[in-house]
């Protein structure tokens, strides 16, 4: 996978993170290099040891900036732990910007859709919000990360961390994260897919566990099309999403629940 040069040996020397170009220094943590396969040959991430309190990510923002790391809420209060356990790969993880997020869903839909389903329609349009609706998609990410570390309903023991990756939806692939490898092993297509989002929904990773997937949403959709068209892009993302995640398993009921849901949400058997 194409990366940018890794910041995060310098935490090393200085854990405070001022030589990242942090004012507020980092709450105490550590340098996680651990996969699968065995040590990775330099840091994937660094890891706050304490449980996130609100304004933790808004305070580590400027690290965007000054050392291209990006702020995730890791969710270490699972059966499997932390992301030493996560069977993290980086090393089988291709680029999402070599994939295309239109043909990677048509992929999936094919394998998933039933008879009865039409052919893949193809990715849906942006939304059109009001101006008055418009949200700064950093700033909504930083609301939904104090949302999720407030309620235990949702996070069970969230960590801040931060990623070396060149934008909020590469997060996945540049941590070789494996939570949805029984859908599809090379996580960096359904990144080539969160760009998408990203650019047409101004969607931000905000949380990982070890097989769930949180992003804020800061233009969802506004009419009945909109959600429609995102529920087929969401199945096949996520076929568990509508099969496990619906009362009747119907992506009609799903789309309903996405109308101007700033949070989506995605889980993997």
């Amino acid at each position: 996978m194409a990366t940018l040069p890794n910041p995060l040996p310098q935490l090393a020397a200085d854990p405070s993170g001022r030589v990242l170009g942090l004012e507020i220094p980092l709450p105490q943590g550590r340098l996680i290099d651990t996969t699968d396969e065995g040590p990775w040959h330099e840091p994937l991430l660094w890891c706050a040891d304490e449980t996130a309190a609100p304004g933790a990510w808004a305070a580590v923002q400027p690290a965007r900036r000054t050392a291209g790391l990006l702020p995730v809420l890791l969710d270490v209060g699972g059966a499997q732990g932390g992301p030493q356990e996560w069977e993290l790969l980086p090393g089988e993880m291709s680029y999402p910007g070599d994939h295309d997020a239109d043909e990677v869903l048509a992929e999936f839909w094919d394998a998933y859709a039933t008879t009865d389903d039409p052919d893949w329609p193809g990715l849906g349009n942006a939304p059109t919000p009001a101006p008055e609706a418009v949200t700064d998609p950093d700033v909504l990410a930083a609301e939904t990360a104090d949302a999720l570390v407030e309620d235990p309903s949702r996070l069970k023991d969230p960590r801040l961390a931060l990623v070396p990756a060149r934008r909020s939806a590469d997060i996945p692939a540049a941590i070789g994260w494996t939570g949805p490898t029984n859908h599809e092993n090379d996580v960096a297509r359904l990144c080539a897919v969160l760009r998408s989002w990203e650019d047409r929904f101004g969607i931000r990773v905000v949380a990982l566990s070890y097989d769930h997937l949180v992003l804020s949403v800061a233009t969802p959709p506004t009419t009945e099309a909109e959600a429609e068209a995102l529920a087929a892009e969401h199945f096949a993302f996520c076929p568990d999403n509508i099969w496990q995640g619906t009362a009747d398993g119907t992506r009609g009921s799903y789309a309903r629940a996405l109308l101007r849901e700033p949070v989506w949400s995605f889980w993997w058997d």
